[in-house]
């Protein structure tokens, strides 16, 4: 007789990523496939989605993978979506339904843009979460009680957890079949769907998004110098010049119109050439440190890794396409 391990409901809210809830589902039955037959178990599954017609009422089941049994979910999780954040609809019902089951113990999961709609649940103010790095900043902005670390691909926080970019739902619900079946089955899985492991960091997939609409005219100028000569070294009194303002001034409102101090900024243009030309070039690593402005290889390999989590040579070994 198969052991029911836990159930986990996949909230179908409007605008997720359909693919990542099915994509789920066959996740956790490949899992319950690779027990062996004396310890047979398994996850079972449910998909939620809104009463449509009642809009205003909270979601119902609408799929069970084991029927026969009344619902006591352990987890749910919140697919990623494919609307962007800002055209994210407001959601009180499914907050409201949220809450309910955090309330009777349930775990609650979140994946990529899914972080929104936790978020308006209340449960992410005070605590440490991860989403997509190109959301990150947006999601600061909305809920500013949120720490928000986006270098992180997966952060249990106990009764809360949340993965990071749009096909992290590999990384939760491999998380899962771990906890819930152990590290076996959890590779098992792994290997059948040909994915890595749980991966522990987004950096090295994520992009500098420099922010130019703050509309600081001044600062404006100053980072449009920087990136028309990634290659020169930039000091503080030649960019505040630029600028036509003192340091001081210039260093304060350049850190709030851009999130980061001159040397920083400078350091993630010259980073996001380095990484341009790993990807698409055969250069060496310090033919690239000396063509942005490094003179001595060894400091920019640091900084390299600082900023992406790897080595320039590991980095070209998985995202180099030259050949």
């Amino acid at each position: 007789m198969m052991r029911c391990v836990a159930e986990i409901g996949l909230l179908a809210y409007p605008g997720c990523q359909l693919s990542s809830v099915y994509g789920m589902t066959d996740l956790f039955r490949i899992a319950t496939d690779w027990t062996a037959e004396a310890e047979r178990s398994y996850i079972r599954v449910t998909h939620w989605t809104r009463n449509v017609s009642d809009p205003d009422a909270p979601p119902v089941c609408s799929w069970v993978s084991h029927p026969g049994q009344d619902h006591r979910l352990d987890y749910i999780i919140l697919p990623p979506s494919i609307v962007m954040p800002d055209q994210m609809s407001d959601m009180p019902e499914e907050a409201a339904w949220l809450n309910s089951w955090h309330g009777a113990g349930t775990r609650i999961c979140s994946v990529c843009a899914g972080a929104f709609v936790l978020a308006d649940t209340g449960l992410l103010d005070g605590r440490k979460i991860t989403t997509h790095w190109a959301f990150a900043d947006q999601l600061s902005r909305r809920f500013p009680k949120i720490d928000v670390a986006e270098r992180h691909m997966v952060l249990d926080d106990g009764d809360i957890i949340t993965a990071g970019g749009i096909l992290a739902w590999t990384d939760l619900g491999l998380t899962l079949v771990e906890r819930l079946m152990g590290p076996s089955i959890m590779l098992a899985t792994a290997r059948f769907l040909l994915v890595d492991p749980p991966r522990s960091s987004q950096r090295p997939f994520a992009q500098f998004l420099p922010r130019f609409d703050h509309r600081d005219g001044p600062v404006l100028q100053a980072q449009q110098h920087v990136h028309a000569q990634p290659a020169t070294a930039h000091s503080l009194a030649e960019l505040s010049a630029i600028a036509g303002l003192g340091e001081r001034t210039f260093l304060r409102r350049f850190s709030s119109a851009t999130g980061l101090k001159p040397t920083q900024y400078v350091q993630n243009v010259r980073i996001a050439k380095a990484r341009e030309s790993l990807e698409l070039t055969q250069q060496t690593v310090d033919q690239i440190a000396w063509s942005i402005g490094y003179e001595d290889p060894a400091a920019f390999r640091k900084v390299f890794k600082k900023l992406t989590g790897v080595s320039p040579n590991t980095y070209r070994m998985r995202f180099g396409v030259a050949g």
